[in-house]
């Protein structure tokens, strides 16, 4: 890679994360549990990720603001429009990593 300075550096990585989000948010079809047991992250993960790149720089913000922003709506209403029922496969496979 480029030999890039740091603030250029942190803008496309920032651009890279707002791709990821919006990527997410125009496919509610892909469920949480598909993406924890294919990549082992999912759109909570990304919240909270960012909420501990918060709390490490010291800036207080709520957990709650951060997954609406990364869910696009509120998780309850993203829940309650998007997510399905865990199949059996998906929650063998689920525990099947949590074993590894």
């Amino acid at each position: 890679m480029a030999d890039l300075d740091t603030q250029t550096q942190t803008e496309l990585e920032a651009a890279a994360f707002r791709t990821l989000v919006q990527h997410l948010r125009d496919h509610p079809e892909v469920q949480n549990i598909d993406l924890m047991n294919l990549a082992d992250f999912c759109r909570n993960c990304l919240s909270k990720w960012y909420k501990a790149a918060a709390d490490e720089k010291g800036i207080d913000i709520d957990y709650e603001a951060v997954r609406e922003s990364v869910y696009g709506m509120p998780y309850a209403e993203w829940k309650d429009k998007h997510q399905t029922e865990a199949t059996p496969e998906q929650l063998a496979k689920m525990k099947e990593k949590a074993g590894h």
